[in-house]
């Protein structure tokens, strides 16, 4: 009695085909991934430059800083983060009054963004990336200032 030999042939290609489903949908998702945490501190960036101009061409603080934090948000809808922003604001030698001549300001921008393609099954809640940018402006020594009556 002779066994039948099996034959392989073809069998390498369905192999190969499979090990290469295999690696390219991690690798995809991994090149996703880095795209999306690049825009998103892109938009960071963006978004903390915009709130420093902001606030600092606004007449006083509490304008300020309802003005940077609007133009972060806008900066930051603009390359579609539309997660939670915050805002802060400090400012040395005169942390009380930002808008005094030869004040520094320093805008920081703080968000998350969220790793996409990440199906619930495998712990709920999609990973983030917590990402933060920093802007430095200073106020100019010679302002205007409202004229007193003469």
């Amino acid at each position: 009695m002779t066994r039948r030999a099996r034959d392989e042939r073809g069998s390498a290609l369905v192999e190969l085909s499979w090990l290469g489903i295999l690696l390219l949908v991690p690798v995809l998702w991994i090149v996703v991934s880095v795209f999306e945490v690049q825009r998103g501190a892109f938009a960071v960036s963006a978004a903390a430059r915009a709130a420093g101009r902001a606030y600092a061409l606004a007449p006083d603080d509490a304008t300020g800083r309802a003005r940077a934090e609007a133009a972060a948000q806008q900066a930051l809808a603009d390359q579609g983060v539309d997660e939670a922003v915050d805002v802060r604001v400090t400012c040395t030698p005169y942390p009380r009054d930002c808008h005094a001549g030869t004040s520094v300001i320093t805008v920081t921008v703080a968000t998350r963004v969220d790793l996409p393609l990440m199906p619930e099954v495998l712990g709920g809640d999609a990973p983030s990336f917590a990402l933060d940018a920093t802007h430095t402006l200073p106020i100019g020594r010679f302002q205007e200032a409202a004229d007193a009556a003469p």
